[in-house]
């Protein structure tokens, strides 16, 4: 299998793999100045890359672990085989702290996800459970 990129800006980082068996890929800021992010603060940070997702797979975009630590968190991370729009970053700092995005830092982390397509239908009544409709704290702490 292969994923396909291509830079859409000049200076775009490829993704890379901190590591052989690191299961995703960092993403880079593709930024002509650094971007200062205040407390409470979202921004869309551009990659200047677009993917070519394989079929039967989506991309999905979660936090690189020491930015979390920082409160520094993504959002909106799905990115569907047929997107081949600029991937951007939805980062939001819930920290305390103003946080700055330098231009070429790796913001996020990119996994790639198989998945079954499920076909819908509608139902008058579903299959019980023991669980049943028991949710938020239900089986335990």
């Amino acid at each position: 299998m292969q994923l396909r990129v291509q830079r859409l800006r000049p200076g775009a980082r490829l993704p890379t793999r901190g590591s052989q068996e690191a299961a995703g890929w960092d993403l880079y800021a593709a930024l002509e100045e650094p971007i200062l992010l205040k407390p409470g603060e979202t921004v869309r940070v551009p990659t200047g890359l677009a993917l070519e997702i394989p079929a039967g797979h989506f991309g999905l975009i979660k936090d690189r672990s020491s930015w979390a630590l920082r409160g520094l968190r993504t959002s909106a991370g799905v990115i569907d085989a047929d997107y081949r729009g600029e991937v951007q970053i939805v980062l939001t700092n819930y920290g305390d702290e103003i946080q700055t995005i330098q231009p070429g830092e790796r913001v996020a982390q990119l996994i790639l996800i198989r998945y079954e397509r499920a076909e819908l239908v509608e139902a008058e009544r579903l299959e019980a459970t023991r669980r049943g409709s028991g949710g938020f704290g239900s089986t335990g702490r």
